[in-house]
């Protein structure tokens, strides 16, 4: 627990966390006053009922966590990656190690603190995309009766954990890239490339992309009717929402364990 609230508190400091966080909210908040102010000037009645719906709610509660766990994702992995490199680059690794700390142990702790900053990040992201949501409502004309809809609010505490739990997969991914390469470039580099290229993989394997860590991120949450989720919109074939928390488990061990390995086989003296 010490080394958590070292680590958190190493966390809080480092530019990486107000940078991502900042780009996050601000394109979010970029994205619903802009549509809110300009909805109603759409050339078709169809193009202005798809827009209005981005800030009606509840379906507003939709989309703000469809936006958070979708890009969310990308800027998870590049934020475990830039954690990760500063490790090396800085020597706070190699000082740990120095005064007699164990190097799993302290990646792991580092690891957990990452965890507990995106999911603080999540929760202060979906608060000021329901913010913004509400002021492009205003900016809109919409009313906002349905800010209170009992049976959607009942579904984001699972959906925000399960979103959580995807997120944390994905930065402790870039945390394992950067870790890897002992460096923050490239392993924000090396983890932008695998998210972008795991995309681009649906074309020529739609099948076993869904496996792949991103994808099966995306599929936690999931829902029947596809609200909640990636990109796909349904037209590339998903994992059940549990059987894909199963999955981002497996990859999550995964990255935990090729981490401590290589931690501590590597050369860090000197």
């Amino acid at each position: 627990m010490r080394l958590l609230v070292a680590t958190l508190r190493k966390l809080i400091r480092r530019p990486a966390t107000f940078i991502t966080f900042g780009l996050l909210v601000g394109l979010m908040a970029l994205i619903f006053l802009a549509v809110g102010a300009t909805a109603k000037q759409q050339p078709s009645a169809t193009a202005r009922e798809a827009a209005l719906l981005l800030v009606t709610f509840p379906g507003a509660y939709t989309f703000v966590v469809s936006f958070i766990l979708g890009l969310g994702g990308l800027f998870a992995v590049i934020y475990g990656a830039a954690i990760a490199g500063s490790e090396w680059t800085w020597g706070t690794l190699k000082a740990a190690v120095a005064r007699g700390e164990s190097r799993t142990r302290y990646q792991v702790w580092s690891l957990a603190g990452v965890g507990v900053m995106v999911g603080v990040g999540l929760l202060g992201a979906f608060v000021v995309g329901v913010v913004v949501a509400l002021v492009g409502a205003g900016l809109a004309g919409v009313s906002t009766a349905g800010l209170s809809d009992a049976a959607t609010l009942g579904q984001l505490p699972e959906l925000l954990g399960r979103g959580w739990f995807a997120m944390i997969e994905q930065g402790v991914l870039g945390f394992t890239i950067a870790t890897i390469a002992r460096s923050q470039l490239a392993g924000v580099g090396v983890g932008i490339a695998m998210y972008f290229g795991e995309q681009f993989a649906t074309i020529f394997l739609p099948d076993v992309v869904k496996y792949l860590p991103f994808h099966a991120a995306g599929s936690v949450v999931a829902t029947t009717g596809g609200e909640f989720g990636g990109s796909d919109g349904g037209q590339l074939a998903q994992l059940d929402p549990n059987a894909a928390l199963v999955v981002v488990a497996l990859w999550l061990v995964g990255a935990l364990v090729v981490t401590s390995l290589f931690t501590e086989r590597a050369e860090i003296s000197g």
